[in-house]
């Protein structure tokens, strides 16, 4: 089957639709993509509901990546019309324009996010009549792009029960996934932890070659990657990285850190990203020197794989809001395919995605999640987590979580 493609996502930032394109082409379908990336990411689309002149900014860009895309259109039609058009997330506007352009193609929208309910978890809607005026006006953008889709992709089943009634049968779940770039940084840590573990060995036999005990027999070294790596300090490396929103529950990890100081528990953490909840994430972090934070706002697309999976720990999401409830995040599948660690809330499509690949704790709970920290502290328990979450990354992959999705468009 032929499989376009279309809109202004941006992989680099929203991996989501990379993946599904990913695992159809792996599939053996032929895909090919007509993507104008318009580099206006969630926070900046949501900053255009709070100002006139942001607004005016996106309709410009946009209108100007459309008609990109309108004039790339004539490149597939007539034997190279494609049989189906995935619109790339955050496409509430781009599948009007994919059912404009091909009419009669089956339109696959990725829907991972409403724009109402995101709106909402970040107070964007406000109150009083502009509020409600705002709120209705994305919840028609919402039914808009609903309509126009022949097949609506959504991650969890809770989302799935968001569409209403008259279009859900169209919805199927498909999990996020992660690309291939956060495996392949799990592999070059494995190849670096068995260098380094080889280095060590060897140090070791020439240390005891030269003072006469001989070579100390050991069972081998251990497959880094599934076994973590011991530190004479017993420290633990611990990262945290997105948007700092109530559904991240960010303040919850600095009260949890605090607590771990207090505890006396050792952590080298580093947190990537800002965000509404960065002011107070900043105010609670701890200022000994138990635990260690390095704070950087920003780190690129290309480099963040190999970031996160020099970390023995990510940390998931910890909100209590309506939408963290629903939602099982980009870095809890990341961070699992880097060979992490996964720490994340205990919410019901969490446990129902990730199974035993996840330290679930109660959101909201700072102490839980100190607590579960301190136990990955210990060697063993670190290397079980993180056996268990490289044993699950596999259900990850592009091509499986596709099966479902590729079984309708077949």
């Amino acid at each position: 089957m032929r499989v376009l493609g279309l809109g202004t996502y941006d992989v680099r930032v929203h991996p989501r639709p990379g993946v599904i394109l990913s695992g159809l082409r792996r599939r053996g379908h032929a895909v090919r993509e007509l993507n104008e990336p318009l580099g206006v990411g969630t926070a900046d689309r949501v900053r255009a509901l709070k100002d006139p002149r942001a607004a005016a900014r996106f309709a410009g860009r946009l209108a100007a990546a459309w008609g990109r895309i309108a004039a790339g259109s004539r490149a597939y039609r007539g034997e190279c019309s494609p049989d189906a058009i995935l619109v790339g997330y955050l496409g509430h506007f781009d599948v009007l324009l994919a059912r404009a352009l091909y009419p009669r193609a089956r339109i696959l929208l990725d829907h991972l996010v409403f724009a109402s309910d995101t709106a909402a978890d970040r107070g964007l809607a406000g109150g009083g009549p502009t509020g409600r005026v705002k709120g209705l006006l994305l919840r028609g953008l919402d039914a808009s792009a609903l309509a126009a889709a022949d097949v609506v992709i959504v991650d969890t089943p809770e989302h799935l029960a968001m569409i209403p009634d008259r279009h859900r049968g169209k919805g199927i779940v498909v999990p996020v996934g992660a690309p291939p770039a956060w495996p392949a940084a799990a592999a070059r840590r494995r190849a670096a932890d068995a260098q380094e573990a080889s280095g060590r060995a060897a140090f070791e036999w020439s240390d005891a070659q030269a003072d006469g005990r001989g070579p100390t027999r050991t069972d081998g070294p251990r497959e880094a990657g599934s076994a973590g790596r011991a530190r004479s300090d017993g420290r633990i490396s611990v990262v945290f990285f997105g948007l700092f929103t109530p559904l991240q529950g960010a303040p919850v990890i600095a009260r949890a850190l605090a607590e771990c100081e207090r505890r006396g528990v050792g952590l080298d953490v580093t947190l990537v990203g800002d965000g509404q909840d960065a002011g107070d994430v900043r105010r609670l972090l701890p200022r000994g020197g138990g635990v260690s934070v390095t704070w950087l706002d920003w780190v690129d697309c290309a480099d963040l794989p190999g970031l996160v999976a020099r970390h023995d720990v990510c940390l998931g999401i910890f909100g209590t809001s309506d939408k963290a409830r629903r939602v099982v995040p980009n870095k809890a599948y990341q961070g699992i395919a880097a060979g992490c660690a996964l720490v994340t809330s205990d919410t019901p499509p969490q446990r129902a995605v990730l199974g035993d690949a996840a330290v679930f704790v109660p959101p909201g709970d700072p102490s839980a999640l100190a607590c579960a920290l301190a136990s990955l502290a210990d060697p063993a328990s670190l290397a079980q987590a993180r056996a268990r979450s490289s044993a699950a990354a596999e259900r990850f992959r592009p091509e499986t979580v596709v099966a479902g999705l590729a079984e309708v468009l077949a």
